[in-house]
């Protein structure tokens, strides 16, 4: 289902499914914004076919688009946003500002490091200790 939507012009958004708070936000992006984006598991995708690689896909969130641009980190989640009916939409647009864009990565990397104490978190979402992130106590 999700590479049926990629191909049909939206963006696929990969994350980790091993994460409890990943999922809990994919749920809400899928259900409640009803974006256009498709969602898959990292770990489930051809990550060499979507031009990365798994130490990437293990680094922080990703939007590909069918034409071949990519969003990183917390411009994937406003990228999310972008696919997104209104308010959505327009958040999406405000997060890719200049200086907003600088608050939105530096966010999401406090995020992505910690998402392990965030709901639906756990253990399992702590990131590898090399790429920056914080391992639980």
């Amino acid at each position: 289902m999700a590479d049926a939507a990629h191909a049909r012009g939206s963006g696929l958004f990969l994350y980790d499914r091993d994460c409890g708070f990943c999922q809990r936000a994919v749920a809400f992006a899928r259900d409640r914004l009803r974006t256009r984006t498709a969602f898959a598991a990292s770990q489930d995708s051809d990550l060499p076919a979507l031009g990365l690689t798994p130490e990437q896909a293990d680094e922080q969130a990703w939007i590909v688009y069918p034409d071949g641009r990519r969003l990183a980190g917390g411009d994937s989640v406003a990228g999310v946003l972008l696919g997104a009916g209104l308010p959505a939409r327009i958040l999406g647009r405000f997060l890719l500002l200049p200086g907003v864009r600088a608050l939105n990565r530096a966010a999401y990397r406090i995020v992505a490091a910690n998402r392990y104490r965030l709901p639906g978190g756990s253990a399992a979402c702590a990131l590898p200790p090399s790429n920056g992130g914080s391992t639980p106590p």
